[in-house]
């Protein structure tokens, strides 16, 4: 063989790996060798009501259901403790005596119930007589179509099995084929952990069944249940199945097939479900009907249609958005090689824009049922007793999941809590009338469920106040109803809606507010969430007064529902009284080590790295602290973020993220966004040196752990906030842009004020910039040093010469 050809041929290699290694890396697909074997390998699909949990065996695949709104219990009463509210003046002189430990103990009594649990609803089991070996193994989920496939050969044969839950439809799809004539052969077994009963009638396999009331104490304990008449949500799920060769075969709790060459499962799920104030059992929908009427109008669809339908749907808002962060010398591997990889401080940059595109992904998938938010674990739940029961709580984790929802352009997935936060506004004027003592607006706690409980939790005096006696959600959640109307400029929602529930917040918080010594307005009783403090004599402790989290929250209500009234030009006293309260709040103070104070007076915290940053409020989500406006409040709450450290859990390592993102601090930013893609390993592995602690799971679900979907809403949100930071003033272009990403592209970034931007940059400077309207106005572009004042018509769309000069 001569030179040239040595050359040639040496070429054609180094280009086929070229092609092989690089270019067909994915940003929009998961990928695995192997079927899952734990939870946190399996690979998930969802339309907002109905999930489901695929595993991808071979000759059993398993796949768990839920329905978002199977939970235990009923509608609360939330006028359990009438009389809680009377204990309040004891505490309150406690606190004035500076009597911390007798504070504690009499918090206590400001306690309700605990919360409901997310229940699982069952799970098929899909298994084949193949017992050679199978071969070429590929297991995926391509979020760019919310569609996950598996394939493998046995004995020559080709088997394919493709997974898809449809939002149009209502129904999940599973088509099964194989590469030879005949040789597809499967049975199909329905099961729950719920008290549940199985049947096939008609060649329709079906699964019923209730699920319990919650009568238990904390949250490790299952659920007992209560053998009475006319209690709990039902459910209901149907499966059919449509072959074009072959016979359907039947048993009395099984349906199959046998000598095939494809076949499609058609699956249905429903609730009684009627609303948080409607019993499921007397009040319900019919699941039966409901489940029955989805299957036969999909049955008569073809699986082409169907599938076209799903994609079509799904891909009008995932498309929205489009992130490319520069070349990428990564090799094509397995996402959890990839995951393993990139652990080892290896460069792969599809792998970052993997994890944001599967957030959006996780939240159109988790968040499509009106008054049911995506909660702890987004939609996908195999435990009787979930992890923290899976519900909202509502001092983090909740508002966590949906940081995303408008900058990445999925306002439509923020209704689900924006209507959540509606029935919290019923149950909660109770509460804040019975726990609170304040006759006005409404107040939320600590935890929640889909029966919209707004009591504070921990079992009537049973629970630790640094949790349990949180009275400040509502005014949290009020934000996001400001965060939706400001992005979206949706005046007629704020007017008819909106508003009312914001003011309601404010209203309860004006008169939560008590005087302190010096004439300021404080909380009292007050706690930081989940956090403590430690006094010079030893003791540790929660409750306190004029907490900063508390504070902080309150100030971002008062100032969004002041802006609110002033739009729709309202209550003008109502405005004053807010402005002069807010005028009157205890101003934050910096600590002798240059900190944020998380307590009223300079107080050691228990656990100085502790993962809750709630002090910080007022810079990430809330923006009155700022590096302009208040560079002093800024630099305190930098060195709170430097005593905490970096290393936390999955979620905290989220709002760090945005943290330091909004701090402009780009590359701190970029290591802890990194360091939240650390592979961790399912939970049940064994393995000598397992890899613990807050992270990714294989699956890419983040690792608390165990698994909360709100560290992976948290980072995807953090992306975004790198790329783009906005008020209702301005919009500042790569305020924390990482040495990492120095060239890149974006586009469908959303930003506050209704505008919409693309942009593409080099050598961290932006070259291009294209930004557009949706219902017009007037916005400062900041880039640097450099402002432009823009003024737009609605729909207009304007391209920016941008001054192409560094950043300083």
């Amino acid at each position: 063989m001569n030179s040239g050809v040595i050359k040639k041929t040496f070429f054609i290699l180094l280009l086929t790996f070229y092609i092989t290694n690089i270019s067909a890396q994915s940003s929009h697909v998961l990928w695995y060798n192997q079927p899952a074997e734990y939870f946190e390998e399996s690979l998930v699909l969802g339309n907002g009501k109905m999930g489901a949990t695929v595993f991808g065996g071979v000759n059993s695949d398993k796949i768990y259901l839920n329905d978002i709104t199977l939970w235990s219990g009923e509608p609360v009463n939330a006028n359990m403790n009438p009389e809680a509210y009377k204990n309040l003046p004891a505490i309150r002189e406690a606190l004035q005596n500076e009597n911390y430990k007798l504070a504690e103990e009499l918090n206590k009594k400001i306690q309700g119930k605990n919360s409901e649990k997310y229940a699982p609803l069952g799970t098929i089991e899909i298994t084949s007589p193949n017992r050679g070996k199978a071969t070429n193994y590929h297991r995926e989920l391509d979020i760019s179509k919310a569609v996950s496939k598996v394939t493998y050969e046995i004995d020559g044969v080709k088997f394919t099995r493709e997974y898809f839950v449809s939002a149009p439809d209502q129904i999940m799809i599973i088509k099964l084929t194989s590469s030879q004539k005949g040789t597809l052969n499967f049975d199909i077994n329905l099961s729950s952990l719920l008290k549940s009963n199985v049947e096939v009638k008609d060649n329709v396999l079906s699964l019923s069944g209730k699920a319990p009331l919650n009568e238990h104490v904390g949250y490790t304990v299952l659920p007992k249940y209560l053998e009475i008449k006319e209690r709990g949500t039902r459910f209901t799920t149907l499966m059919k199945i449509k072959n074009t060769d072959g016979a359907i075969i039947a048993s009395d709790k099984t349906l199959g097939v046998k000598n095939a060459t494809e076949a499609v499962i058609y699956v249905s799920i429903a609730t009684s479900f009627n609303g948080f104030d409607k019993n499921p059992a007397t009040e319900g929908l019919n699941d039966k009907t409901i489940a029955s009427k989805s299957l036969k109008k999909a049955f008569a669809k073809s699986f082409d249609k169907l599938k076209s339908s799903h994609v079509a749907d799904y891909k009008k808002f995932y498309n929205r958005v489009h992130l490319d962060l520069g070349k990428t010398t990564a090799p094509d591997l397995a996402t959890d090689e990839r995951l393993l990889r990139y652990s080892e401080g290896k460069e792969d940059k599809n792998l970052e824009i993997l994890y944001f595109n599967y957030g959006r992904y996780l939240l159109i998938s988790s968040s499509r049922t009106k008054g049911v938010p995506a909660n702890l674990q987004g939609l996908w739940n195999p435990h009787l007793s979930p992890p923290w029961s899976s519900n909202y709580t509502m001092n983090i984790n909740v508002e966590e999941n949906y940081w995303l929802a408008e900058n990445t352009n999925l306002s439509e997935m923020h209704l689900p809590l924006l209507s959540f936060i509606k029935n919290l506004s019923v149950t909660g004027k109770i509460t804040a009338k019975t726990f609170y003592g304040v006759d006005k607006g409404w107040a939320a706690g600590h935890n929640s469920d889909i029966w919209a409980m707004t009591n504070p939790v921990g079992q009537f005096g049973k629970e630790d106040p640094m949790w349990a006696c949180w009275p400040m959600a509502g005014a949290w959640l009020s934000t996001h109803i400001w965060e939706h109307y400001i992005f979206t400029q949706d005046k007629d929602y704020l007017k008819n809606e909106g508003y009312q529930l914001m003011k309601g917040a404010a209203e309860f918080c004006m008169g939560w507010l008590v005087e302190d010594k010096n004439g300021n307005l404080i909380t009292a009783p007050s706690t930081s969430p989940e956090n403590q403090y430690k006094l010079a004599d030893g003791f540790v402790g929660a409750t306190m007064y004029g907490g900063t989290a508390d504070l902080a929250m309150i100030r971002e209500c008062f100032d969004k529902t002041i802006k609110a009234a002033k739009i729709l030009n309202v209550d003008a006293e109502f405005v004053k009284k807010m402005e002069a309260d807010l005028a009157n709040l205890h101003p934050y103070q910096i600590g002798k080590k240059g900190n944020l104070q998380e307590w009223y007076f300079d107080w050691e915290d228990k656990d100085p790295k502790h993962r809750h940053q709630s002090q910080l409020f007022g810079l990430f989500p809330g923006d009155h602290i700022t590096p302009l406006k208040t560079p002093d409040l800024a630099e305190a709450s930098k060195k709170i973020l430097e005593i905490k450290g970096d290393e936390t859990t999955g979620w905290s390592k989220g709002w760090r993220i945005n943290l330091w993102a909004r701090l402009w601090d780009g590359n701190r930013a970029y290591k802890m966004y990194r360091e939240l893609l650390r592979y961790v390993d399912p939970d049940g592995k064994k393995t000598e040196k397992p890899r613990r602690g807050g992270g990714t799971y294989p699956n890419l679900f983040d690792a608390h752990p165990p698994f909360q979907i709100d560290g992976n809403f948290g980072g995807a949100a953090a992306v975004a906030e790198m790329l783009v930071q906005s008020d209702e003033n301005e919009i500042r272009l790569l305020p924390a842009l990482p040495d990492a990403w120095e060239s890149g592209s974006v586009k469908g970034i959303c930003a506050r004020g209704g505008f919409e931007i693309e942009m593409t940059w080099s050598n961290k400077m932006v070259m291009t910039l294209t930004i557009s309207s949706k219902n017009g106005g007037k916005t400062s572009v900041i880039y640097g040093e450099n402002k432009r004042e823009i003024d737009l018509k609605k729909g207009e769309k304007k391209i920016l010469q941008l001054w192409i000069k560094e950043k300083k």
